[in-house]
């Protein structure tokens, strides 16, 4: 009793469920309908009678795929909530029981078994419902999808394929899409990767992969791109027709550390930005900065395709410049994370010092006396684009000598040439095409990747997208940081994945345990 009903000194009698006893067995137990324990229940009915215990599926072994009849194939991992969704759907008359729960069972990889134990409900005699769990099998067998069993017979047999272009004088856009492509597993449907002059080639088994891998695409750089298609087969009894599809994609040609001169009509719409203006990033929005007054500006690739403007100057222009004197910052700005800060410096070409000149830079943050930076060369340059010379004859003071574009660290690396460094990536599997013209330098390529490499190390902000693998043969030593002992920007450690690898000496050591078990 509580101590309420004792101060009020009344009795509450505890209620209790009855029991009954089994008409079978004699068992107490809580009633039901039909007057029978659970396992009595069970052995009068059986809820599992005419549901599928085994079943037959195939499973594509090149590309992972599973058959989901008719013809749709559906790419799922083993033991993934993918598979058990279609092993359920596989099982017929499976609407006349409530499924109530879903499981694996474990089983061998290569047993070519699946196992699945599922908790079911239905209601039996009287009214009376019952669970019950019972497993399901599935067998598995080895079965080549359309598009994989075409490519067996003759690899050259794709459907679509993705010509990705961007017409520069270095490949530093396609060594960043590479890693972009490498850490969200975009190209995994492309059956063959083959590099070329100015670009890379896709080829899919599948009109659909490629427009996804196109989807990925535009969420990542900006492009245009013209689809063209050419008849293959025609079979005029059925009327179906096969074609092969191809997509000529263009990447913007605009680069990060480009200098830009807008046209009139572009700067105008922009509020009067520049119109000589810094491109700061290049990701599905093109990032312009007014160097000399940090306004900034986005551009996405249907505003850019639509003027079509060209870069005035290029990184292959750059020329080094030592600074003297860096005067205290008078406005600051924020611009896709990256902090800026207006000064005044005083520089001198690397072969002209004795001509020392100020110039606005927006990189009054990170320089100081004694440092080299890179930049352009405005009038000393090969420039051969009109919107400069109608904007040098339009200008009353005349263009600046210079515009600064970013921190050099040549000769901090000078001193660490030779030694591995901490981080490495991945590529692509590429195949080079040799049959058209122009072939790919090695020498350049490694000079452009060495660049781009460079790049990941001074910019925080360009490697967050990307994957950064630890090098094996990269020993660290005590006084390792952000920016070592010799001033050149290195990569954190924190920001490294480990790359799982297995050597077959570690297999086997694993197989014997288990066998020892």
């Amino acid at each position: 009793m509580s101590a309420m009903d004792q101060d009020t000194g009344m009795f509450k009698v505890q209620q209790t469920i009855g029991s009954v006893l089994c008409c079978k067995c004699g068992v107490p137990m809580p009633p039901n309908a039909a007057n029978m324990c659970v396992n009595c229940l069970r052995s009068e009915v059986d809820i599992t009678e005419g549901l599928q215990k085994s079943i037959q599926i195939f499973y594509c072994p090149e590309c992972g795929c599973y058959l989901q009849p008719p013809k749709t194939w559906i790419k799922a991992q083993w033991e993934s909530k993918e598979l058990l969704t279609f092993c359920i759907k596989r099982l017929k008359n499976l609407n006349k029981v409530k499924l109530k729960n879903a499981e694996f069972v474990w089983t061998e990889p290569h047993s070519k078994r699946i196992k699945i134990k599922l908790t079911v409900q239905a209601e039996v005699l009287n009214g009376a419902v019952l669970e019950q769990s019972y497993p399901v099998e599935y067998t598995v067998r080895d079965n080549l999808c359309e598009s994989c069993s075409r490519f067996q017979a003759n690899p050259d047999q794709w459907v679509a394929s993705v010509q990705l272009r961007q017409h520069v004088s270095h490949r530093r856009t396609f060594f960043y899409l590479e890693q972009l492509i490498l850490r969200h597993d975009a190209a995994s449907r492309a059956i063959r990767i083959q590099q070329v002059d100015q670009g890379i080639d896709f080829f899919f088994g599948n009109k659909s992969h490629a427009n996804s891998f196109i989807e990925f695409l535009r969420k990542v750089v900006p492009i245009e791109y013209r689809q063209d298609q050419q008849l293959v087969s025609h079979d005029v009894k059925s009327s179906l027709y096969n074609y092969k599809y191809t997509y000529s994609v263009k990447i913007c040609p605009i680069c990060r550390e480009d200098l830009i001169c807008l046209p009139s009509k572009v700067a105008s719409g922009l509020g009067n930005l520049g119109p000589l203006v810094v491109c700061t990033k290049v990701s599905d929005n093109i990032t312009i900065l007014d160097p000399r007054t940090l306004r900034c500006a986005f551009l996405d690739a249907r505003q850019y395709f639509r003027s079509g403007f060209r870069s005035a100057l290029t990184s292959r222009q750059l020329v080094k410049y030592f600074v003297f004197d860096v005067e205290e910052p008078v406005g600051e700005a924020t611009v896709g994370g990256q902090k800026y800060a207006l000064s005044y410096v005083q520089i001198a070409r690397e072969s002209d010092l004795g001509n020392m000149f100020y110039v606005q830079t927006h990189l009054g943050h990170i320089l100081k006396s004694g440092d080299q930076a890179l930049g352009y060369d405005i009038y000393g340059a090969n420039v051969n684009d009109d919107e400069m010379e109608k904007y040098r004859l339009s200008v009353k003071n005349g263009l600046p000598e210079a515009i600064l574009i970013k921190k050099c660290y040549d000769e901090q690396r000078e001193r660490k040439r030779g030694k591995p460094r901490a981080f490495t990536t991945k590529k692509l599997p590429m195949e080079m095409d040799e049959s058209r013209g122009g072939r790919v330098d090695p020498e350049k390529m490694e000079n452009e990747y060495e660049e781009f490499l460079r790049d990941l190390e001074e910019n925080p902000e360009l490697r967050f997208n990307i994957s950064l693998y630890k090098n094996k043969d990269y020993q660290e030593s005590e006084t390792a940081s952000m920016t070592d002992g010799e001033g050149a920007p290195t990569v954190p450690i924190e920001e490294l994945l480990a790359e799982l690898e297995l050597s077959e000496e570690e297999e086997e050591g694993d197989d014997e345990e288990d066998m020892d078990e």
